[in-house]
């Protein structure tokens, strides 16, 4: 019998209604074999997002051969104070110089920062007013003290065009349990992690092309659980997102 047309969205758990009629999900493998169905569109999507992308920053990457490194080298060796000071150095590869795992092929930092109390790093997991579900024993007391953050980018290639290609991550690591105007403390509870990772490509004088894909937040331990009326989710502070981009570095580090 008919019913009407095809649903564009399959809830799992919910009736699944096809232009046949209406398939009810009772059993275990039939929901997840549904829920399986609603997510490889997108999958296959990012999929071969992903794999454009790639393809793109190799054919940037062939765009600045050898030509462009060799004029940018003879700009810098002529005026060096004037290059180094209107955007980031690019570093010939020496002679000798290893094609995979190159000696320069880590670079990043790290940093642990202290919220003093009543300054909490809010993640965005609680509602600003968990105070009014418990006080000082809400379930929901995802208010960071510290956070231990940094990011690290890899450059696996020495030689050629792949020269100029890199990955990178950036997690940052919450760690507290607190309410605001309830409870303060100086307790290390794990809370999780915001982490982002990507690729990119040196273009030229500074510019950088990449992708990067962000995650929904981690919890860790105890807290990876639902909390209460006040437990926001875990979106985040910046929820989940890809997003292409430019970047230009400039000017000179101190240190």
């Amino acid at each position: 019998m008919r019913v009407g047309p095809r649903v564009g969205r399959l809830q799992c758990g919910a009736p699944f209604i096809t232009e046949a009629g209406v398939i009810l999900v009772r059993g275990r493998e039939e929901k997840r074999l549904l829920c399986v169905l609603k997510g490889n569109p997108g999958g296959e999507m990012k999929k071969w997002f992903w794999i454009l992308a790639v393809l793109l920053m190799i054919s940037m990457a062939q765009a600045q051969g050898p030509s462009a490194d060799l004029q940018t080298d003879t700009s810098q060796s002529s005026s060096p104070s004037q290059s180094s000071s209107s955007y980031g150095t690019w570093h010939k590869a020496e002679p000798g110089e290893r094609m995979f795992f190159p000696k320069d092929m880590f670079w990043g930092w790290a940093q642990l920062d202290l919220a003093p109390p009543h300054n909490e790093i809010d993640p965005n997991l609680c509602a600003g007013n968990a105070r009014q579900y418990g006080g000082a024993n809400a379930p929901c007391s995802m208010f960071a003290r510290y956070m231990l953050s940094g990011v690290l980018e890899v450059r696996p290639f020495g030689r050629g065009p792949l020269r100029r290609f890199m990955v990178f991550g950036a997690p940052a690591f919450l760690f507290g349990k607190n309410v605001p105007q309830a409870l303060y403390t100086w307790s290390p509870d794990a809370i999780g992690v915001e982490h982002s990772w990507g690729a990119g490509i040196y273009l030229n004088k500074g510019f950088e092309f990449r992708v990067t894909q962000h995650f929904l937040f981690d919890r860790l331990g105890a807290r990876d659980t639902y909390l209460g009326i006040a437990d926001l989710g875990n979106n985040g502070p910046w929820g989940r997102y890809m997003s292409l981009g430019v970047r230009k570095t400039f000017g000179t580090r101190r240190w």
